[in-house]
């Protein structure tokens, strides 16, 4: 196979991983070609100076504002020349064949516009990778810990099976996101209202709406190390390794686009019904003020984020 594939990248500080994704998808490639897109997102190591250095094929994009994951992907459209793009983390490290193996299956099924991989730590744990739609009252369930009360609700997240198997899906993580250049053509790509998390659960949603399979395909892995990019420009939360401004942000611009301003505002009340029951639980247990504090600037920060963004009508960056 002597198939083209387009590598679409966005490098924020973390030149410390760029060997290794190289040199990972050299092994990953096979026979294919690869042509490398990068943009660099105003970083503020040394990332610039290497990829020119030592990687002057690639065709390098260099912003100087951060603007985003999404919207930096959206920079590099115009350059995808092949049948198919990949979107790779520079954290996400494919094993050998691995696109060799997911390009024939899409090669073998035209009607699958996205394609996921199966997503594994440094350490060999394996992570949420085949996902389902958020809803407000799903994202309320996981979050309280209320979900085995209602056991037929769709988590978001749903690790309760061997993930051997091949499953059609709502979305996959843009880690290793492969999809086909005719998808893009009709749908576009990324919405530039998603600063940073819930592109890739937008797109996938708009996706399928056009009538186009989204595949976890479990016969090629990635070892995902997960937020470097994102430890450099603030706080990580202890759950998911996420910049909890830039989710709970993103969570609403979501829910407004999908479920309308009736489905933002079940949202809203739900956070803060969350943030309630999670004090209390705090209270029962003698975890202390810090852990009480934390949540109530939980309910804090969601509702100056949700007049921020005029009821998630605009992003604020």
């Amino acid at each position: 196979m002597n198939t083209a594939v387009d590598l679409l990248v966005v490098n924020y500080n973390t030149a410390h991983l760029l060997p290794e994704m190289f040199e990972s998808m050299n092994e990953a490639s096979g026979c294919l070609v690869i042509n490398y897109l990068i943009v660099d997102n105003a970083s503020r190591d040394d990332s610039v100076s290497i990829l020119k250095n030592k990687y002057s094929n690639a065709l390098l994009v260099e912003n100087q504002v951060n603007v985003g994951f999404g919207r930096a992907n959206n920079q590099l459209v115009s350059f995808i020349k092949g049948n198919y793009a990949l979107l790779l983390n520079t954290d996400a490290f494919p094993e050998k064949g691995a696109l060799d193996k997911t390009i024939d299956y899409m090669e073998s099924n035209p009607d699958v516009g996205v394609l996921g991989v199966r997503l594994i730590g440094p350490d060999a744990v394996l992570q949420p990778c085949c996902r389902y739609f958020p809803t407000p009252f799903n994202v309320f369930l996981a979050r309280t810990g209320l979900a085995k009360y209602f056991p037929w609700v769709r988590l978001v997240d749903d690790m309760d099976w061997d993930h051997c198997s091949l499953r059609e899906c709502d979305w996959v993580p843009g880690c290793y996101y492969l999809i086909r250049r005719e998808v893009i053509e009709q749908v576009g790509l990324f919405d530039p209202i998603f600063f940073l998390y819930c592109e890739e659960v937008d797109h996938c949603k708009r996706v399928k709406e056009a009538g186009w399979k989204v595949i976890y395909f479990p016969h090629a892995s990635v070892v995902h190390i997960g937020g470097e990019s994102a430890k450099s420009a603030g706080v990580l939360s202890s759950e998911g390794r996420q910049l909890s401004v830039l989710q709970i942000e993103s969570e609403m611009l979501y829910f407004r686009k999908h479920h309308g301003l009736h489905g933002l505002i079940w949202h809203m009340l739900l956070v803060s019904l969350g943030d309630l029951i999670l004090l209390l639980k705090d209270v029962l247990k003698r975890r202390g003020l810090s852990a009480m504090r934390s949540n109530l600037r939980h309910t804090v920060l969601s509702w100056r984020l949700l007049f921020q963004t005029r009821l998630a009508a605009r992003p604020t960056r």
